[in-house]
């Protein structure tokens, strides 16, 4: 078989919503793909209150709320179908919300991945793609960089810019990827006080003022001098970002400021060992001041695609690696990761008859 028809689901972060993707991936000595349907089905206030506090769920309320999320999600995706007119499916990937990620303790935990989804949609399902790398020894993340380098081997660099940075590019002849930093999840926790959702374009930053003091301190965080393979999550910034930013008591404008020159500042650091062209989605990629900022500080040449891949490239990746396990070929790379080895991760759910 070399031809899929897949839906992707991706569900941030930064609680933007839940991304979906119906596309088709055609294999003929290389790999190609074509985005049919794509949307963001934003959540509910109720939702973004309840995974804004995941992390201070215990083991069994998780596991309750698990079933509400699998089953919420699978309505997401039946009325995705029904509104499309989607058919022909192979089945569908995906990636869950991840609810606690601690893989130096051997912890990660995607809620969304249950039998139900698969009973209910009557479909074949590939989920849970992290804990199996985790159990092998590495980060359970990043996951899209096979994606990269066989989707978009044109490019020197694959940078997202979503609830973190994460970046993904080839040195020799071995794939390296790794998040950089925090972006949305922190920009747009600040930019709430203001009763904004995000920084459009950027605007509200470029009006602040840069805090030196705060951007040394930001800086010199231990994590920045950590070797790949490396990820972040939620409990990092919780624990490491916002105190020493709120110990500032600086103005939203400021902190917004300063920020995106911490992010421009990491990100360049990583750009600075070449001048080739960087591809860039995720809803950072509409941030103009901040995509400024990374461009005064890089010589590559920034490249930033046509909005379906924006916003859906790491859904469309998520499809992928559900092609990649349904063929049971390598979707964890362990030079990305840090796992003991290659595999095919995830789980394959196919529906109670």
């Amino acid at each position: 078989m070399s031809k899929y028809k897949v839906i992707g689901v991706m569900s941030g972060t930064s609680l933007d919503g839940i991304d979906l993707v119906y596309a088709e991936f055609d294999y003929n000595d290389t790999w190609e793909f074509e985005i049919i349907f794509a949307e963001t089905i934003p959540y509910t206030s109720d939702w973004v209150i309840r995974l804004k506090g995941l992390i201070n769920y215990s083991i069994q309320d998780l596991q309750v709320l698990d079933i509400k999320y699998t089953e919420y999600l699978s309505s997401v995706i039946s009325k995705f179908m029904h509104d499309n007119k989607i058919e022909t499916i192979d089945f569908i990937s995906s990636h869950g919300h991840t609810a606690l990620h601690q893989p130096e303790l051997g912890l990660t935990y995607q809620i969304g991945n249950l039998q139900i989804m698969s009973d209910v949609l009557r479909q074949k399902v590939i989920c849970d793609f992290r804990i199996q790398d985790v159990d092998f020894g590495g980060q359970g993340a990043p996951l899209v960089p096979v994606g990269d380098h066989l989707l978009f081997s044109e490019y020197d660099y694959c940078l997202n810019l979503g609830g973190f940075a994460n970046i993904s590019f080839e040195k020799n002849n071995t794939r390296i990827a790794f998040d950089i930093c925090p972006v949305n999840i922190v920009l747009n926790h600040y930019v709430s006080f203001l009763d904004l959702e995000y920084d459009d374009r950027g605007i509200q930053a470029n009006g602040g003022k840069v805090s030196i003091g705060l951007l040394d301190d930001l800086n010199r965080l231990d994590f920045y001098n950590l070797t790949p393979p490396k990820s972040l999550g939620l409990e990092w910034v919780k624990k490491n970002i916002f105190p020493v930013i709120d110990a500032y008591k600086l103005n939203v404008q400021s902190v917004l400021r300063t920020f995106v020159e911490h992010i421009a500042f990491q990100i360049s650091t990583i750009l600075s060992e070449g001048n080739g062209t960087v591809l860039i989605t995720g809803g950072g990629a509409y941030n103009d001041f901040l995509i400024s900022r990374i461009s005064s500080r890089s010589k590559c040449e920034i490249v930033i695609p046509q909005s379906n891949l924006i916003e859906f490239k790491e859904a469309l990746i998520f499809g992928f690696l559900g092609v990649l396990k349904d063929r049971n070929e390598v979707n964890c790379l362990r030079d990305v990761t840090g796992a003991k080895t290659d595999h095919s991760s995830g789980k394959i759910l196919l529906p109670n008859t």
